[in-house]
């Protein structure tokens, strides 16, 4: 299960550190909403600042991403960059809406929100149920490049970039195809 904690959007919190707020998520296990305006991650470095959506849908966002597109070997911040660009004024009403109409589907199966399942196959489950929807098909394509156009990736993935720049494909390994 991919843990993901929300972090206050106000840096003047007295008495807890960043390291005290990450080691009390671990602890829980599970989201932890502590303020608004940040999603870190309790296991790794990094954070996505929220301007526009809450805290829990850019949370969800996340999770629908790895849910949608999942790989094992690519961390959660990767996902996390590929839907922060619907931290935008212009798609916050449909994304807002569809977030909960996604956690109305996940209370008809019987958990708490679409975060609370703990399961990618239940979490599979409610995505086919709203897979034809304008929010779920919004999310899907922005994803498509959003997450594979990250060159950081590429390499997880076996792709090295474009092949212009370095004369094309033919002469670099297009035509080495030994197990033909």
């Amino acid at each position: 299960m991919n843990e993901t904690i929300i972090a206050p959007a106000d840096h003047k919190v007295r008495g807890l550190t960043r390291r005290g707020l990450l080691s009390r998520a671990i602890a829980a296990g599970a989201l932890c909403v502590v303020g608004t305006g940040f999603v870190a991650a309790p296991d790794a470095a990094w954070a996505v600042e929220t301007t526009t959506l809450k805290p829990e849908t850019m949370a969800t966002l996340i999770q629908m991403a790895r849910d949608i597109y999942p790989h094992d070997r690519i961390a959660d911040r990767f996902y996390a960059v590929a839907v922060k660009g619907y931290d935008d004024p212009e798609q916050a009403a449909l994304i807002e809406e569809g977030v909960s109409a996604l956690d109305v589907v996940a209370k008809s199966q019987g958990f708490d929100s679409y975060l609370a399942a703990g399961w990618e196959k239940d979490r599979v489950v409610m995505l086919r149920m709203i897979e034809h929807s304008p929010f779920f098909q919004r999310v899907r394509a922005g994803l498509v490049t959003g997450l594979y156009n990250q060159k950081e990736i590429w390499p997880l993935f076996g792709y090295e970039g474009e092949s212009y720049s370095q004369g094309g494909y033919i002469n670099r390994g297009f035509n080495d195809i030994d197990w033909l």
